[in-house]
């Protein structure tokens, strides 16, 4: 546990699955003036209308990060893929699979949004199967079109827009994944459930 400037507190814990759990449970039993929760690959930041108090530092050193229950049951967003990304051929070859055996695995996996970061609407998607994980590039490309599904490491993701990235380029979507004028703006939150659905 850590101050983090006068109005938040950072908690530090063991990686994504007990970051789930934290914010589970700080979205179902929130701290007294609590306005919001920002979790990342192994924190989570709770950020107050006012200062922390030491009952603020109890009550979160008490908060098991396995007593959460699991995500909600509302149905997961599909996202239309067009799996012809040009990593694709590459990532086949790296796990061992024909292109076609790579595409009905990823397409049958079930991703939650584990958190953003990187650009406004981008989700690092767990779930990805160890037997399907590759490295990131070796050179990242100076330009991603925005929509790319990509793989790297543990995560799976989608450029929300046009950037620099070294991540592995499968495929893309037309999904528009972040939207100032929606509500949320992002289409993939924390704690979402996200499938690939194969077209064209």
């Amino acid at each position: 546990m850590r101050p983090y400037g006068d109005r938040a507190l950072l908690v530090e814990v063991d990686g994504t699955a007990a970051v789930a759990a934290v914010r589970r449970a700080l979205e179902a039993g929130p701290l007294p003036g609590q306005r919001d929760l920002v979790p990342a690959a192994r924190t989570v930041l709770v950020v107050l209308d006012r200062a922390p108090t030491d009952l603020d530092v109890a009550t979160l050193r008490r908060l098991s990060p396995t007593a959460a229950g699991p995500e909600g049951a509302a149905a997961p967003v599909t996202l239309p893929v067009v799996w012809d990304g040009p990593d694709l051929v590459d990532v086949a070859a790296l796990v061992g699979r024909a292109v076609p055996d790579l595409v009905a695995a990823l397409t049958g996996v079930e991703f939650t949004v584990a958190f953003t970061g990187f650009a406004p609407g981008f989700g690092y998607l767990t779930g990805l199967p160890a037997e399907l994980q590759v490295p990131r590039r070796a050179t990242p490309r100076t330009r991603v079109p925005a929509g790319s599904v990509a793989l790297a490491g543990p995560y799976a993701g989608v450029y929300p827009r046009a950037s620099p990235g070294g991540w592995q380029l499968v495929g893309r979507t037309d999904a528009v994944l972040f939207d100032v004028d929606r509500e949320p703006p992002a289409l993939l939150t924390p704690g979402a459930r996200v499938r690939f659905r194969g077209v064209g």
